[in-house]
């Protein structure tokens, strides 16, 4: 008997003993293509030499030294190359261990930075439907998933949640792309005025949403007119690049995409590559002069922040990223990825819209194309997906709720950068027999 507690108590898992490239090896020797790098995590495959000997000469050195004392030489190293890589204005890094406490580190630091400039009434943070910030209970409360929140509703802090910019659900007939994106844009402008512009302290995004919405990109011109909106008031501007930055999306940081300069941008999953469990949380020169020039002290902080071992991990990701120009590499997978899903399931009647950015691709699943109608939830579709891909070998992130938190079901992709051309067919027809196999 196991005495792991698991996210699911019923469920019977393999053991994964071994990895291999793009390949995840369970004990009884069968190989999954890892389609989805777990949660877009392991963007450099499971075997990586580089980023393993860096572990391991970190840890010959040092494993462990608490920031309250020590800086460390893989912290200073990986805070200097990501600033050097990063967007126009951001200035500063702070390294935390994963993707939901980057994001609670990003909340408070807003809150405080209003605090430092003598704002104190500036307190309410807006968000998106369908977004996905993280589970601790800031992030959570900051995420607009119905399905996750609602059990902790009475514990989390208030937040606004406007539309999310999803062309395919929420574009009226007719609407050209522009307008679309102007009138999704327009609706922080309305919240931040409903709310009163000098209690606001932030929008907080997702440049390309994951795993709520599966790989939906924003239509052009709108992060442009989100930044416009933001500067008019004096809100901070959140990105939060958990899952679609590092990479993942064809630039380092997938708001250079979008031409748009962000106040806080949040980084994790791709940035030790699983290989350690490291995030960070860059913020621009001038919130943290504000915090330098007043109290001097951000009032935040958790035991392995800064941790040697993962900036040491995180710091070879990087670096292997940059000297392969693995971004480079990520957008021409991708048009691969985007042909090969296309010619199979383009005309598929239960395949709604295929979306997505470099090697971050989603596929929405509905009953009725001409209509979008979604599969009725009691069908349980998603995990039945997940399952069938499973047995054949495929490693995709099949989430339900796409619409809504309840109604809607889609596939996240987000295979290794190391994948070979070859591989983007090998994904495609796995995912195609899967889709088989449940919807025949």
């Amino acid at each position: 008997m196991s005495h792991v507690f698991p996210r699911h108590c019923h469920a019977q898992l393999p053991t994964a003993v071994g990895g291999d490239g793009c390949y995840l090896i369970d004990s009884t020797g069968k190989r999954y293509f890892d389609a989805s790098g777990g949660a877009a995590v392991s963007c450099l495959g499971h075997s990586n030499d580089r980023v393993k000997q860096a572990i391991k000469d970190q840890v010959d050195r040092l494993a462990f030294a608490h920031t309250g004392f020590f800086t460390s030489d893989p912290a200073e190293d990986l805070a200097d190359l990501l600033i050097a890589n990063a967007p126009e204005g951001i200035e500063r890094v702070y390294f935390v261990s994963g993707g939901s406490e980057a994001v609670e580190a990003a909340i408070k630091l807003a809150r405080q930075y209003y605090l430092e400039v003598g704002q104190p009434e500036r307190r309410h943070l807006i968000a998106r439907r369908q977004s996905y910030h993280g589970n601790t209970l800031g992030a959570l409360a900051a995420g607009g998933n119905a399905w996750r929140r609602v059990q902790f509703d009475p514990l989390l802090i208030g937040v606004s949640h406007i539309a999310p910019c999803y062309e395919y659900a929420e574009r009226a007939e007719g609407e050209s792309l522009a307008d679309y994106g102007r009138r999704a844009a327009d609706e922080l402008e309305a919240e931040i005025l409903r709310l009163g512009p000098e209690t606001v302290m932030a929008f907080i995004a997702e440049p390309v949403v994951g795993a709520t919405l599966g790989a939906v990109p924003a239509v052009e011109g709108y992060f442009a007119r989100i930044r416009e909106i933001c500067d008019k008031y004096g809100v901070l501007l959140i990105l939060d690049e958990v899952m679609c930055g590092m990479g993942r999306t064809g630039h380092l940081f997938a708001c250079m995409g979008e031409g748009v300069r962000p106040d806080i941008v949040t980084i994790a999953k791709g940035l030790g590559a699983g290989y350690q469990p490291v995030g960070a949380m860059l913020c621009s020169g001038a919130i943290y002069e504000a915090i330098a020039n007043g109290s001097g002290f951000f009032q935040h902080g958790h035991t392995y922040i800064g941790h040697p071992v993962a900036c040491a991990a995180g710091l070879a990701v990087v670096r292997e990223m940059l000297e392969h120009d693995l971004p480079a590499r990520v957008q021409a997978l991708g048009a691969m990825m985007e042909a090969e899903l296309r010619s199979r399931l383009d005309q598929h009647p239960h395949v709604g819209d295929i979306r997505g950015r470099g090697l971050f691709w989603g596929v929405e699943l509905v009953a009725d194309r001409a209509g979008k109608t979604p599969f009725d939830p009691g069908l349980g579709l998603a995990g039945k997906l997940k399952k069938a891909a499973f047995t054949r070998g495929l490693i995709c992130y099949p989430m339900p709720g796409t619409r809504d938190g309840r109604h809607g079901d889609h596939v996240l992709l987000a295979p290794p950068f190391i994948m070979e051309e070859a591989d983007a067919t090998v994904i495609a027809e796995r995912l195609t027999d899967a889709i088989g196999d449940v919807l025949p």
